[in-house]
């Protein structure tokens, strides 16, 4: 066979339509080798659409673990974004636990299982599925997942599976709820909870369309009435008591032991 250089990928009859004996010498080969470079061009078609059937596994497959429930999201960025302390690519899976921090003039997005979240600059949050751990900073939320809020003791729940937009903003010690898309809650959890005089729950409700802020630092006059509760007036202990009892007893004893003699006789 002739050297393949020959080919030039011609549109010739097929030997179907002809007798090999009606072409001119030289013209076999040609038309031999015009077949293998068909067999090439469908080889290269072959490769290109593998490369494009990856491309789209290759975007779509974080995707489908978003929507098997695995508690991942993807996270979008256009720089000055870090996460778990490294710089963040443009897009990437992250999972629970994952720490998300934005500089000045960047903002960075999450995209997760009926959530989006958008993460305002210099703002340090802590990803974990259907819940965001905010040490700083702000976020927006448009959730129909009941995707929740922590600030400390302080945590933002949507009141219903419909979809909730609500903002949650921490600075200087003080968070400020926004809902604009049905209502939240501000609830006070773990052992820390607030109760009023009646006994009822200090937690708050923010209508749609209301505001609401709050200290962040729940936690610290707790902390204080803690202590005290644990530690005590040294006067109320029960050793103190008891010491108590004992001295006033043997004040009384000597008193009627005694009669109407001094305790200390000036007589020998």
């Amino acid at each position: 066979m002739p050297p393949r250089k020959l080919t030039a990928c011609l549109s010739l009859p097929s030997f179907g339509q002809h007798q090999a004996s009606q072409y001119p010498p030289g013209i076999l080969p040609v038309i031999l080798s015009q077949a293998v470079c068909a067999e090439e061009k469908a080889g290269l078609r072959l490769l290109e659409w593998r490369k494009l059937v990856c491309g789209v596994m290759i975007v779509v497959a974080p995707a489908s673990l978003i929507a098997q429930g695995t508690g991942a999201a993807l996270l979008h960025s256009d720089g000055g974004t870090w996460l778990n302390g490294d710089p963040a690519p443009a897009s990437i899976a992250i999972f629970p636990d994952a720490f998300i921090q934005t500089q000045k003039g960047y903002t960075a997005k999450i995209d997760a299982d009926g959530s989006t979240v958008l993460v305002q600059p210099e703002t340090v949050v802590q990803f974990e599925g259907d819940e965001l751990v905010l040490d700083h900073g702000g976020l927006q939320l448009d959730t129909a997942r009941e995707m929740k809020v922590r600030v400390n003791c302080i945590t933002v729940i949507p009141l219903t599976a419909d979809r909730t937009q609500y903002d949650v903003t921490d600075v200087d010690g003080k968070v400020k709820v926004v809902a604009y898309k049905n209502d939240v809650k501000i609830h006070y959890g773990g052992a820390v909870t607030r109760r009023s005089k009646e006994g009822a729950s200090s937690d708050v409700i923010v209508r749609e369309g209301e505001q609401a802020s709050r200290d962040e630092r729940c936690g610290a006059l707790i902390k204080t009435a803690g202590a005290i509760d644990a530690h005590g007036a040294i006067l109320n202990s029960p050793w103190a008591i008891g010491a108590a009892v004992v001295g006033v007893g043997v004040l009384t004893c000597l008193g009627l032991c005694h009669g109407d003699d001094p305790v200390s006789p000036s007589k020998p």
